[in-house]
């Protein structure tokens, strides 16, 4: 693939990780290990069997099981201890692709800094290709990024009282 570049997918519009997602499927497809670190995210969603039969490693790093501002002061501990963990963890083996995905929202949240994420940014190895996902990106990311694209939401189901739907929202 060459030169690995750096993408944000930022917003308050549906679509951010599936963008993601969709990239990833692409470049599994050419033959290209891929691994998506979903942050925050613990509750089942339905690309994991796709995404498992596709070879694409996924790690998913949030044991409580709960949106982090539902979490006791314990839980919200352990999930910083696991998130800092699979930090360190990331460049460990050899992807062609690593999706940190909702890692924007653990800045947004002060779980992490965005200092933190900007070294990991220039630590990553010069051929892997990088995407982070999340509301409220930093400033501060613009330039050390390559692809920048928010997703903006305009109308929402859940705005009329529609939760989220199986297979379509998670």
């Amino acid at each position: 693939m060459g030169k690995g570049l750096v993408h944000i997918y930022t917003g308050d519009g549906k679509g951010k990780t599936t963008a993601a997602i969709g990239v990833a499927v692409r470049c599994a497809g050419h033959g290209n290990k891929v691994c998506i670190y979903q942050f925050l995210k613990a509750l089942p969603t339905g690309e994991l069997a796709s995404l498992n039969q596709l070879n694409i490693d996924i790690v998913r790093v949030n044991s409580s099981r709960k949106f982090y501002p539902h979490m006791t002061e314990d839980e919200k501990k352990l999930t910083r201890e696991e998130i800092l963990k699979n930090l360190n963890l990331l460049f460990s083996n050899s992807y062609d692709l690593i999706i940190m995905d909702e890692i924007i929202c653990a800045v947004d949240l002060g779980i992490i800094d965005t200092e933190t994420l900007i070294n990991i940014i220039k630590s990553k190895p010069s051929e892997t290709e990088l995407i982070m996902t999340g509301r409220n990106m930093p400033e501060e990311l613009l330039e050390h990024t390559d692809y920048v694209s928010e997703v903006k939401c305009i109308k929402h189901p859940y705005n009329k009282g529609i939760d989220a739907r199986c297979g379509i929202d998670f």
